[in-house]
């Protein structure tokens, strides 16, 4: 990896990285479980629909993320044995202005930006991100996100397009970091497009994968760090040449 000093851009995931999807995701997931009397605990709820959404964007490509939430949420009712009603579907479909930004997030965001031009890579669509920007409250040199290029992660579209809007603004792939928590979302396809990457290992301190499915693939990245804000003190450091 270079030195952080020598990339112009950073692009990052969102749901995950900056914005706690699991809290969000379980907001409408244990209330559901609970009415059904299902008993199984937060990492089982995240597993099966983790497990239900990867397979929803493989077979729907297309869809707008609200009504993929909703689709989701019924195939793991269905995996788990208990019904999901059109309120419960529509429940989870308009949930994502809702989720909590990390602690660190919004302030880790002004301090990089400081140093890059920030960019968000996400598998959601524009009214969602917009309301999850009002956590954030980011500057960024473009949003890509499914509902531009009609596909979800860990498929290639999103980062055919970054590297599409990183020559049009006559830079080159090794000039941008992609930031991102996802191993199976992010990391395993910015490696087939020559990204170097960073992990934000925002599960460093609990077990099993939450609402990320394990990767089929190997996965490799450049440097790890737990949280956002440890990230930005790094970067920063090495900008005061205190590293």
């Amino acid at each position: 990896m270079k030195n952080l000093t020598d990339y112009k851009v950073l692009s990052f995931d969102c749901y995950g990285t900056l914005i706690d999807w699991e809290t969000g995701l379980l907001n409408v997931l244990r209330p559901w479980a609970d009415e059904h009397d299902l008993e199984c605990d937060d990492e089982d709820l995240l597993l099966a629909y983790a497990d239900a959404e990867a397979a929803v964007m493989r077979e729907h490509p297309s869809t707008l993320y609200p009504e993929l939430l909703a689709a989701a949420l019924r195939r793991a009712g269905d995996h788990l044995g208990r019904p999901v009603t059109a309120d419960w579907a529509e429940r989870m479909g308009n949930s994502v202005p809702d989720w909590p930004a990390f602690p660190d997030s919004a302030d880790a965001l002004r301090r990089l930006g400081q140093h890059y031009d920030l960019v968000i890579l996400s598998n959601v669509h524009h009214a969602g991100f917009a309301g999850s920007n009002k956590h954030l409250q980011g500057e960024y040199a473009t949003v890509i996100t499914a509902e531009d290029v009609g596909a979800y992660k860990p498929s290639g579209p999103h980062f055919e397009a970054l590297t599409t809007w990183l020559h049009k603004q006559g830079l080159e792939r090794h000039e941008l970091l992609h930031v991102a928590q996802s191993l199976f979302h992010d990391h395993v396809p910015a490696k087939k497009f020559g990204l170097d990457s960073v992990w934000i290992n925002r599960r460093h301190d609990r077990p099993g994968w939450g609402a990320t499915p394990q990767p089929e693939e190997e996965w490799t990245y450049d440097a790890e760090y737990t949280s956002m804000a440890e990230f930005a003190s790094a970067v920063e450091r090495k900008f005061d040449g205190q590293e």
